[in-house]
């Protein structure tokens, strides 16, 4: 897949840029899909944090940046009702938007939907991801940002890039998120790891990792 990993959506026009550069075509002319999972796996999410990330009227733009259609993908959803018409739905689409929540919750619903498997054959696919829609992706995201058990116990998520995931460095609404924070919970990750603030995204395009920020951020290496 083609990534574009993010701590707060479509934040700034460097991001946007990026994103329409790894769609290869305008925003207006490419369809999406939103995954709203994770939302629901947090301890602090409620269901109008899940209808604001759909109906395009959150803070962290994802949906309501004009795309040809917007279609929801709810990954709970999909053991019931079959691949068979699932899989087109997601195969038909230029970019997932994944929304922010919890991790491990994204991940486990990921692997039980059958989605994490299909990931692999998505090669022109965007996967544009907000905050754990972004850390999904990585190898581990660390006990601090552990809320929701898995059944297996651990942090560990789906290994798709090399790195971990530091998100909201410096929120004003997570004074806990200080980059000295950044730099303990790197310390007890065996991969290299990025602290990324609101006005930053991580562009992966065939193994070639990119840092895009108008913010602020630093890697962390074993």
């Amino acid at each position: 897949m083609r990534l574009l990993l993010t701590s707060a959506g479509i934040a700034n026009a460097s991001i946007r840029n990026a994103l329409v550069d790894l769609l290869g075509k305008p925003i207006a002319e490419s369809n999406a899909l939103c995954v709203p999972t994770a939302a629901y796996g947090h301890p602090q999410a409620t269901p109008v944090g899940a209808w604001r990330f759909i109906s395009g009227k959150s803070a962290l733009p994802m949906c309501e940046l004009g795309w040809k259609s917007v279609g929801v993908l709810e990954l709970t959803a999909l053991p019931s009702i079959g691949e068979e018409r699932w899989v087109p739905w997601v195969r038909e689409a230029d970019v997932l938007l994944v929304n922010g929540g919890d991790a491990l919750y994204l991940c486990h619903w990921m692997r039980q939907s059958g989605l994490a498997d299909l990931l692999p054959s998505l090669s022109e696919t965007v996967w544009a991801g907000l905050s754990a829609g972004s850390m999904v992706m990585t190898p581990r995201i660390g006990e601090d940002f552990v809320q929701w058990k898995p059944p297996s116990g651990d942090d560990s998520t789906l290994n798709v890039v090399d790195f971990s995931i530091f998100p909201h460095l410096d929120h004003e609404l997570l004074p806990e998120n200080t980059m000295a924070e950044a730099e303990r919970w790197a310390a007890g990750l065996p991969n290299r790891a990025y602290a990324i603030d609101d006005e930053t995204a991580i562009k992966v395009l065939d193994g070639h990792v990119e840092v895009i920020s108008e913010g602020r951020w630093k890697l962390f290496t074993p």
